[in-house]
């Protein structure tokens, strides 16, 4: 019978101070496993870390790294590496979308402002998107999946998005960033199938997230925008997903429990990928 432990695991989580990742990280060392919270903001990584030593009582560091920087990266595995030893766990949850990479009209008419429309993308904006989210994914698996696969064992778990499947209207970037995220994901699975290192990633349904907010709540209202609104009323569960329920796919595929699982993207959703709006 297989046994989930995850005990004395080195697991890096990357964008580990955010809400998402945050709450994945405190679930990796509730199972015993030793966590990195990496993150671009210093001070909020080191206070996700301190609220896991004190609430698990497990050895967690914050570090900042530029997850865009291959520099950057290699300094902080360098430490882990002293403090922690080789990693075993890589997720890699940095990303996130821009008003700068998302047009304001959902469908054009050919009347709108230009400004207002894919013509108005900003390609700085796009690329930070596009960057964040795929490049963010590739540089630390490159730089953290040398421990695994010299120790032939180890598991890289992707955070993609559901409009990975069906892009969403507005935000090009994000969308054609976590395709990307899907497609590495089983690339990277099959280049990995003989070290004994896995690679999956999870494509969660719709949260209330930082990145997202301004798109699906009013700011001025605190109601939900037509965009929230039309989320909604196509998840069949009819409300957004937290981060906590998350976790349990995340467990599963960290896990022995899916040692014979690799280059699969499974979705956290409510229902929204297998609902045809009737």
């Amino acid at each position: 019978m297989i046994e989930f432990n995850l005990k004395d695991k080195v697991a890096v989580i990357t964008g580990g101070a955010g809400v998402i990742c945050s709450a994945m990280a405190k679930s990796l060392a509730a199972q015993g496993a030793r966590t990195v919270i990496l993150d671009l903001n210093k001070d909020a990584a080191v206070r996700v870390a301190a609220e896991i030593e004190k609430q698990y009582g497990i050895t967690s560091l914050g570090l900042s790294a530029n997850v865009l920087d291959k520099g950057s990266v290699e300094a902080v595995k360098k430490e882990v590496n002293e403090k922690l030893g080789p990693v075993d766990i890589l997720v890699n949850g940095a990303g996130g979308n821009s008003p700068a990479a998302t047009t304001k009209v959902e469908k054009m008419e050919g009347t709108e402002k230009p400004e207002d429309t894919f013509f108005g993308l900003q390609i700085e904006g796009f690329d930070r998107v596009f960057d964040l989210n795929f490049k963010g994914t590739l540089i630390p698996s490159m730089v953290f999946g040398t421990d695994m696969v010299k120790k032939r064992s180890g598991v890289i778990i992707n955070i993609s998005s559901m409009n990975s499947y069906r892009p969403l209207t507005k935000i090009a970037a994000y969308s054609a960033a976590k395709a990307a995220v899907n497609n590495f994901t089983q690339w990277l699975a099959v280049h990995f199938s003989k070290t004994g290192v896995r690679v999956n990633a999870i494509a969660p349904g719709f949260l209330l997230t930082n990145q997202n907010r301004f798109l699906l709540v009013d700011e001025n209202t605190g109601e939900s925008t037509p965009r929230g609104r039309k989320i909604i009323n196509n998840t069949p569960m009819e409300r957004y997903g937290t981060p906590d329920e998350l976790t349990g796919t995340l467990l599963y595929l960290v896990s022995d429990l899916s040692k014979f699982v690799t280059g699969v993207v499974i979705p956290v959703d409510g229902g929204f990928s297998a609902y045809s709006g009737v």
